[in-house]
């Protein structure tokens, strides 16, 4: 089983955290039954409103659904998980997974033009002036991580203008699961975060509130680094793959 006893100090996110490690991991399967709440507490070491609490975080999250009378049973997280789960999902034992980085670069791509395209048609005078003040940063940033950081709030402040909810959230999580490999990619990323000219254009249409043209020039901004990141990340597959055949 992969649980552990755990301490009383913070004990519903020890548990919490174990039971997500089992799901993703793979350790519990889709389909299969948690022990009982009160098994739970013996094998962990904690009390059962610990156990409780736990368990209600894990199937708010869409790991497990609870039914009376028959416990907690693992979900399909492709079916019921949500986007916070990525940043778990991109690092699985200290590496990268490919196919998660893979879905995550496709994300990017495929939404950052609309964003844009939003952006233009609902961005405020107070915006643009936040968007101008951002470029002025991203252009006078000298590190490449920090080019990256900066590249990040300019995004915000995109998605910010673009006054939608879903892709806040979305773009909340997209960044916290890029975040960490910030400092791997920034050679790769470097010829997108040093592309101003190509940022200055996006900051114009947006300013000019021209959603067509916004979309143009994010679809343009981002396509070399989407190009070299699903390179990236098929080779990695291979990689994956091949060492697969060899075991």
């Amino acid at each position: 089983m992969p649980f552990e006893p755990v301490s009383q100090q913070s004990a519903p996110e020890i548990v919490f955290d174990q039971i997500v490690e089992g799901v993703l991991s793979g350790d519990l399967p889709a389909g299969e039954a948690l022990p009982s709440e009160r098994e739970l507490t013996r094998i962990l070491g904690v009390s059962r409103p610990t156990v409780r609490e736990a368990l209600k975080r894990v199937a708010a999250a869409g790991l497990v659904s609870i039914r009376q009378g028959d416990g907690a049973r693992v979900q399909d997280i492709a079916r019921t998980g949500g986007l916070d789960l990525l940043p778990r999902l991109l690092i699985r034992g200290g590496a990268l997974v490919p196919s998660v980085a893979r879905s995550i670069v496709e994300a990017r791509a495929a939404v950052g033009p609309d964003v844009a395209g939003l952006a233009a048609r609902r961005v405020t005078d107070d915006q643009i002036a936040r968007l101008t003040a951002l470029l002025a940063d991203l252009a006078a940033e000298p590190d490449p991580v920090g080019q990256q950081v900066a590249a990040l709030e300019f995004w915000s402040a995109i998605v910010d203008a673009a006054d939608s909810i879903a892709f806040r959230l979305m773009y909340n999580s997209l960044r916290a699961a890029y975040e960490p490999a910030l400092p791997a990619l920034a050679s790769m990323l470097e010829p997108e975060v040093g592309n101003i000219d190509g940022y200055r254009a996006l900051v114009d249409a947006i300013t000019s509130r021209e959603p067509g043209r916004a979309e143009a020039a994010a679809r343009e901004l981002l396509a070399p680094a989407t190009a070299a990141l699903l390179e990236l990340c098929q080779a990695l597959e291979g990689a994956e793959s091949d060492i697969g055949e060899g075991n």
